[in-house]
Parts: C-alpha cells; sequence; structure tokens
C-alpha cells in the first residue's frame, strides 16, 4: 500500500494532498508562526529563570538605576536614559517593517526598499548600542571590593557612590603589572590585573574619615543599599580578598554575580535574534531592489520576515520590563 504524502504549495486556497489552509496562510507563513512560537516558550523559559533568581537575592539584586546610567559622549548620571533610546529605535524600526509590508500589498516597490532600508538602519543602531552598553558594563562604572565570603562591598560619600578613583591615590607598592607575552619570558594568559590592590584601597579608605562602606545588601524598605558605620566597614573591609572593576561572568561590582550571567546570556541571546534579522533583511532588500517579488506577483516574504522581526521587538519589551523597569 503506498502512502499518500501531502506536499504544500502556494496555491490559492490550499495545500496540495491536504484541505483549506490553515488560517488561509500560506506554508511559509504557517512555518514562521510555528517557529516564532517555539522561540516565545524558550525566551519564557529564560526570562522566567530570571525572575525566580532574582526573587531568591532579592536583597542582594543590583538596582537598575545604578547600573544603567551612562549617555555616549556624554558624562552625567542619566538612569535609563540611554536604554531608553534604544528601546524606541527599535520599536521604531518595527513601525517601518509595519509600513513595507503594506507598502508591499499595494505592489509599491519604491516605499517597500525605503522602509527595508530604515528597518535595517534601525537595527544597525540598536545592535552598535547594545555593543556600547556591554562593553561599558564590562568596563564598570565605580569599582567595588569582594568579601573572602562572596559579598560585595561599594564605598559612598555623602551618601552617594564614589568610584575607587575618586579617593585611591596611593599607587601600588606591589610592583604588579599585567603579563603579557611583551613582558613575560613564558608567556601564559591570565585575568586582568586590575588598576588598584586592596592594600591601596584599604590605605585610602582609612586616609579618608568621610567616606562610608556600602554592602551588596538592599534594606526593602526603603529601597536603597545598607551602609555601614567607619568601624563596621573597616571590620568588613579586614575580609576583602580582591578588587573588582566591571561585571563578568565571575564578578560583579554592581551586586549579585547572577545578574550580569543572566544580562550577558538573555540580552546577547536576543542581540543574536536581532543580528540575523538585520541578516535577512538585507537579502530581502536586495531582493526587492533588484525586483524579485514584483516578477513574483507577490510581496510575502516581506511580510513573513516582517513577523519575525515583530517577535523580536516584542520579547526586547519583556527583557526591558525585567532587567531595567522592574
Amino acid at each position: 500500500m503506498e502512502a499518500n504524502i501531502a506536499v504544500p504549495t502556494e496555491e490559492k486556497g490550499k495545500w496540495d494532498g491536504g484541505g483549506p489552509k490553515p488560517f488561509n496562510a500560506s506554508y511559509g507563513k504557517m512555518m514562521m508562526w510555528f517557529f516564532i512560537l517555539s522561540d516565545a516558550l524558550t525566551f519564557s523559559g529564560f526570562l522566567a529563570a530570571y525572575g525566580l533568581t532574582r526573587f531568591k537575592f532579592i536583597n542582594s539584586w543590583p538596582i537598575a538605576d545604578e547600573v544603567f546610567t551612562h549617555v555616549p559622549f556624554v558624562h552625567g548620571d542619566f538612569p535609563m536614559i540611554y536604554v531608553a533610546i534604544m528601546t524606541f529605535i527599535l520599536i521604531f524600526s518595527s513601525v517601518t517593517m509595519v509600513l513595507a509590508v503594506d507598502a508591499g500589498h499595494q505592489m509599491k516597490k519604491s516605499k517597500v526598499t525605503w522602509y527595508m532600508f530604515a528597518t535595517i538602519l534601525g537595527g544597525i543602531i540598536f545592535v552598535g548600542s547594545q555593543a556600547w552598553e556591554w562593553n561599558t558594563f564590562i568596563n564598570g562604572t565605580y569599582g567595588a571590593v569582594k568579601t573572602t565570603e562572596g559579598k560585595v562591598l561599594q564605598f559612598v560619600k555623602d551618601g552617594k557612590q564614589i568610584s575607587l578613583a575618586d579617593f585611591v591615590t596611593e599607587p601600588r607598592t606591589d610592583g604588579r603589572i599585567q603579563h603579557t607575552r611583551k613582558n613575560g619570558l613564558w608567556f601564559e594568559g591570565e585575568g586582568t590585573v586590575q588598576n588598584y590592590s586592596v592594600a591601596q584601597v584599604l590605605k585610602s579608605y582609612n586616609a579618608n574619615p568621610d567616606i562610608q562602606v556600602r554592602t551588596e545588601f538592599i534594606d526593602l524598605d526603603k529601597k536603597q543599599k545598607t551602609i555601614l558605620s567607619r568601624e563596621e566597614g573597616a571590620l568588613r573591609l579586614a575580609e576583602v580578598k580582591t578588587v573588582i572593576e566591571g561585571a563578568n561572568l565571575q564578578a560583579n561590582e554592581y551586586g549579585n554575580t547572577s545578574f550580569s550571567d543572566f544580562f550577558f546570556f538573555i540580552t546577547g541571546f536576543h542581540g543574536f535574534h536581532v543580528v540575523s534579522g538585520i541578516v535577512i533583511n538585507i537579502i530581502i532588500f536586495f531582493n526587492v531592489i533588484l525586483g524579485t517579488y514584483e516578477k513574483r506577483g507577490n510581496y510575502e516574504m516581506v511580510e513573513k520576515v516582517g513577523l519575525y522581526w515583530h517577535f523580536v521587538d516584542l520579547v526586547w519589551v519583556f527583557v526591558f520590563t525585567f532587567f531595567y523597569l522592574v
């Protein structure tokens, strides 16, 4: 007995061997919806894991308004401003994609071309902004120290956090320099050597009575990190084993290391989706210029990539909410 296998085609109204098109959608469009659904479940799992981890370490989780305060080429404290600009650009690119799809329905090649170009440009600006934000996050802002128990201690003056460079003025006394291929007889790769040693930080703290230590633990009523007295600070600093500058997968000057782990993984995974979308959009863009879809008599490919782009934008709204707003 031979089995009849239904082979999907783009014939109007039905797929070969089957009945009417589900929801009157083409095979390719249905497959895109299946992909989006599976990818949505993946992101949901990641964000759920983030939420559970944050709830577990709620009293030591970094405060977003103290982490994301930078704007390119501008010095100062501007919490969330640049992230909001990035989000606006990505959402606006979704608007231009809608306009491109609509122009495709009307078979207006020139308009599709310009709207696709605007969408690609918005995506590139967003990815570039995200790369800049990653670089800033990795390099850090203030610097901190870490105790033998893995707790992060920061420094404040008049209730506001200050950087190590603001009060550590003594030169390194241990003579430690970064080990590189140029200055090592036998070169071995090593982690970045911090600009300041523990001894420098302790000496400078003792020499500046107006500086206090702030722990990573948050007073949930005040929504502020706990500031210790000078005496309590000296006791905690006696347990310090290393200096932290910036954030990576091993240490995070802003607080709990799990925050940086999730930040790099989830925003990086989303960034990969945006880059993939840009590449696909560029391919479709050149096909539009070459008149490929004019010859086919429809711009369904623009509509399908538009579904993916809207999904990427929607996911960012949730990532933005979880990491930056909540």
